[in-house]
């Protein structure tokens, strides 16, 4: 995968744009001098729940032109007037300004899928069948392999509805579209597998910090890995009998 990134270059806080201790200037990540640089045409963000990815990706794509709700920047569906408080206080950099993509919100994609409906699309770029009619795995897959050509793409847990083959499947997708410089992914999430992307950047968010990281050193992987190689370790802890002694539940079963 080639290097550099072909659109947006860095996101940074505009300091007389952020509202001290309201959400989400309130998170870690947000705090003191932000800047998130993209140096590949993938970068991932990784983090526990309550890191501040979804509330980054949701600002970054106001920002950029989408709905903070989900969608392609045609669908400006359901759109607060006052737009997204994180948005409006970014300041991004382009090396050059793109006008297709889309950004996808795992939680309201069904609403995407209902408004598709309601405005009579064709679903044409979407591979010619209703998103409803599909499994959601399905409708996922659909939406990567038929709409993902040239553009920006924001992807908030894309790993959602997709089984493991089909998370290899999107992987072939992201390469193939990273390799020619097409198309450039910003992509929250907690799948080891997507992760492992040849090329691609991995940020942790975990600390308050953003800092770039192997996505072999992330917990993501470290813990998946090691509960499959001895889930026993872990279902001792899940399943002690409540009147173990305090120090035999304080143990990690990782050790």
């Amino acid at each position: 995968m080639p290097t550099g990134s072909p659109f947006l270059r860095q996101v940074a806080l505009r300091p007389d744009r952020v509202l001290p201790g309201e959400h989400p200037f309130d998170l870690p990540i947000l705090s003191g001098d932000f800047q998130l640089t993209f140096e590949t045409p993938v970068t991932f963000l990784v983090g526990d729940n309550g890191t501040g990815k979804s509330s980054l990706l949701e600002g970054l794509a106001w920002s950029c032109g989408f709905s903070s709700r989900g969608g392609a920047r045609e669908y400006r569906y359901a759109e607060d007037d006052e737009g997204h408080v994180l948005g409006r206080a970014l300041a991004l950099t382009w090396g050059q300004k793109v006008r297709d993509g889309f950004f996808l919100r795992a939680e309201t994609f069904f609403n995407f899928a209902t408004h598709l409906e309601e405005v009579g699309s064709t679903f044409r770029a979407y591979g010619g069948r209703s998103l409803h009619h599909q499994s959601h795995g399905e409708a996922f897959l659909a939406l990567f392999q038929n709409r993902f050509e040239d553009g920006l793409y924001i992807l908030d847990e894309p790993e959602a509805a997709l089984s493991p083959q089909r998370q290899l499947a999107f992987l072939g997708i992201l390469h193939s579209l990273a390799a020619r410089r097409v198309a450039q992914f910003v992509i929250a999430t907690h799948s080891p597998i997507l992760l492992s992307l040849p090329g691609s950047r991995v940020v942790s968010l975990e600390g308050g910090s953003l800092e770039t990281v192997d996505y072999r050193d992330t917990e993501h992987y470290r813990f998946t890995r090691s509960f499959l190689e001895a889930p026993e370790r872990y279902f001792r802890h899940l399943f002690e009998d409540p009147v173990l002694e305090e120090g035999q539940r304080d143990e990690d079963p990782r050790e």
